[in-house]
């Protein structure tokens, strides 16, 4: 059955969580409150109550609030910022019009993604935009309540109104975007996680993928993605390269960063039980609590003439900048860019590399790191002239006897 979305109000943070206090002591809930509110109005024809300076009281915290701020949330509920979704998914206008987007990890209204899309439907010239909500979510439905709407829902737009959808606060016109017949949002019948069948379905429909998966199952969804062949541009930590279901893909081009994030922190927005315990967490001026998170970069298959910028190489090669490996026939270089531009030999590089790979310059051999033995297949090992070290710990680089950091080997493609 289609559901619609209420009027949305914005509530200062502080009194919203006062007020809900005082409501769970009452065994009511927030909506239910604004409603017994509107009916009086209704009612009375006037203020249900005489208006007065505000007194201050001091507010006694239930049993039930304290436990809420102890609950210690899922690490993974990110919602990425509007600016970091709108800078890459310009870089990409070409490959998106005409398409369906699926954005399947994200609370459609909480979702920045879903704002995106939904603010240039028209102008990309979308098919549709489909976006799903995890029924554990934290922050599923507190921006945007939803009329008899618990657990997992779908948002689903084929049409979106040639006015402005943005009000004077920043809210969106959800009611005048769901007014249009064809739009709807729907109850799910599980739990929205995107490995479920009815979640498999949709992105089988979808175009292109855009979402801010969970970090702990980057592995997964990119499996997922990869099993039904599938066009996407999603967020992850760069360390997600080195995991054995994704390296191979940038290995054989089937996958490479995005454009627009290359390096420095990015903020993310959090539930409201999420503990602030780290630097450069805090609080906006909407009340909203956001992280910083370190590496993040885009993952995607949507080409860009940036990935094919040569990188100037400058450095000359010569043994003693260069060491060479004990267990692998190759050298090591420090720095992506000091590659040298006189070796045609293989090269040990960081995985910041991939920052700069250019697919028609350079060939990607293998990641030399703890899983090479076993990863890495027996020809590409001897390949390179793998010999097993006493202290390589399943195929790390070493040099005079010491282990290096994971590097990526390379090798220069000939003009």
């Amino acid at each position: 059955m289609s559901i619609k979305p209420t009027t949305t109000i914005r509530i200062d943070p502080d009194v919203k969580r006062l007020a809900n206090e005082v409501f769970d002591e009452l065994g009511i809930g927030m909506s239910a409150a604004i409603n017994t509110f509107l009916k009086a109005v209704v009612r009375e024809g006037n203020m249900p109550f005489d208006l007065k300076i505000d007194r201050v009281i001091e507010q006694k915290k239930s049993g039930n609030a304290t436990l809420n701020h102890a609950f210690i949330v899922k690490k993974d509920e990110f919602y990425t910022q509007y600016e970091d979704v709108a800078r890459e998914m310009t870089k990409h206008r070409e490959q998106l019009k005409g398409k369906t987007i699926l954005c399947n990890c994200d609370d459609p209204f909480e979702s920045a993604f879903f704002r995106f899309f939904l603010l240039h439907f028209n102008k990309l010239e979308l098919t549709g935009l489909i976006s799903t909500c995890y029924s554990d979510s934290q922050i599923a439905g507190k921006e945007y309540p939803l009329d008899g709407v618990t657990g997992a829902y779908k948002a689903v737009v084929t049409e979106v109104p040639d006015e402005n959808l943005v009000r004077p606060d920043g809210s969106l016109d959800l009611e005048a975007l769901f007014d249009f017949p064809n739009n709807s949002l729907m109850h799910l019948e599980g739990d929205g996680d995107f490995r479920s069948e009815e979640c498999e379905a949709l992105l089988k429909e979808a175009d292109i993928i855009a979402t801010n998966p969970p970090f702990s199952l980057f592995r997964e969804y990119i499996s997922l993605l990869e099993r039904h062949n599938k066009n996407f541009i999603i967020l992850g930590n760069m360390n997600a390269a080195t995991y054995k279901e994704v390296f191979p893909l940038f290995r054989d081009n089937k996958i490479w960063y995005g454009e627009s994030i290359r390096s420095g922190d990015r903020k993310f927005y959090v539930p409201d039980n999420y503990p602030l315990n780290a630097s450069g967490c805090g609080i906006d001026e909407k009340g909203r609590k956001f992280i910083q998170v370190k590496g993040v970069r885009w993952f995607t298959n949507l080409d860009t003439g940036r990935r094919f910028e040569p990188l100037i190489l400058t450095q000359r090669y010569n043994p003693k900048d260069y060491p060479h490996y004990e267990n692998y026939d190759a050298i090591n270089v420090g720095r992506t860019q000091n590659i040298p531009l006189d070796y045609d030999g293989v090269m040990g590089v960081p995985i910041t590399f991939l920052d700069k790979y250019n697919p028609t310059q350079f060939e990607i051999v293998m990641l030399a790191n703890g899983n090479a033995r076993t990863n890495v297949p027996s020809e590409i090992l001897s390949k390179v002239k793998y010999i097993p070290h006493s202290e390589d710990r399943g195929g790390v680089g070493i040099i005079n006897g010491q282990r290096v950091y994971a590097r990526i080997m390379i090798r220069r493609k000939s003009l």
